[in-house]
């Protein structure tokens, strides 16, 4: 089953500047996403404009139906190794039934950027 990547692509760090970047620190994680993600069929990307986790920023969503869904946080686009990380936590997430992925299997660079659950909406809602 498909995972879908939600990237806020409005994410903006503390010390960002405007008249300096060429591009907000959500558009920058959400293109190196993509790339990533590009080859993987288990896995779709999308941008939103804004998830509403300011001082969480970077912010991204980790969903699919009928599964456990997460949101995921304080990620730096300039870090090696975060996009990657995204993006292969997201593959293990299609491959669950329940979405759930066990601890010992989390990409490294995943680990303390969890910051909300959420369950499976009920079926027939």
């Amino acid at each position: 089953m498909t995972s879908w990547i939600t990237i806020c692509d409005t994410c903006k760090r503390d010390g960002w500047d405007a008249t300096t970047a060429p591009c907000t620190d959500g558009e920058a994680l959400a293109a190196k996403v993509e790339a990533l993600a590009e080859t993987n069929p288990d896995i779709q990307t999308r941008r939103v404009s804004c998830l509403m986790g300011c001082g969480h920023g970077c912010n991204i969503a980790i969903q699919a139906e009928g599964k456990l869904n997460y949101t995921l946080g304080r990620f730096d686009p300039e870090e090696e190794g975060a996009a990657q990380a995204i993006v292969d936590y997201a593959a293990l997430h299609a491959q669950s039934d329940t979405g759930q992925v066990p601890f010992r299997q989390w990409p490294q660079g995943v680990k303390g950027h969890f910051v909300t659950r959420h369950p499976p909406l009920p079926k027939g809602s």
